[in-house]
């Protein structure tokens, strides 16, 4: 560095100008082959450039370290990816602990799915249903006197609600295909 030129943290916003087509253009050639989407590419190599950029450690040739930058990133989540092992199932969350937004958006919505499906059902499965899923959780006892129906004949009608539920669900939610590599 030159003692007239500015420090590499005040060169950073004239460099991101002059660097950005060229980064989206090689991250849109390298992100299809590495599994990865063109924008986490971009994402990942402008923080490599501000981390270098911070410690005042510009590269001398922007466009070749860029262009080794976006490799270097695409090999990285090549072999992330190779790793990486879909779950066969959802991982368990406690009660209530839904993680992420996205996550309590997909566990609403098949409450939501589910509710709408019990409601569909033929004669007292709705109500047996719905107090079978109750987060009261009440008894056999509790739901038939309830329903004014027999604590003997809940649970073979509870079987018979269920099994109208399930065909129902089954004709309309698609199987979980296969996710991750197959061996």
């Amino acid at each position: 560095m030159t003692t007239d030129e500015p420090p590499a943290a005040e060169r950073a916003p004239r460099l991101v100008a002059e660097l950005a087509p060229l980064l989206a253009a090689e991250s849109h050639a390298e992100a299809a082959g590495a599994g990865i989407e063109p924008g986490d590419l971009e994402q990942a190599v402008w923080l490599r450039l501000l981390e270098r950029l911070r410690d005042d450690d510009a590269p001398v040739r922007p466009a070749d370290w860029l262009r080794r930058a976006v490799r270097d990133e695409a090999r990285r989540a090549r072999r992330t990816a190779g790793r990486e092992r879909a779950y066969p199932h959802e991982p368990a969350a406690p009660p209530g602990a839904h993680g992420s937004p996205e996550r309590s958006a997909l566990v609403a919505e098949r409450r939501r799915t589910l509710r709408a499906a019990v409601r569909r059902t033929p004669g007292q499965c709705p109500q047996v249903l719905t107090a079978m899923l109750s987060p009261e959780d009440p008894t056999y006892r509790e739901i038939a006197g309830e329903l004014g129906i027999s604590q003997g004949s809940l649970g073979p009608m509870r079987s018979r609600c269920l099994g109208c539920l399930r065909r129902m669900l089954a004709a309309e939610v698609p199987a979980p295909a296969l996710r991750g590599k197959e061996r």
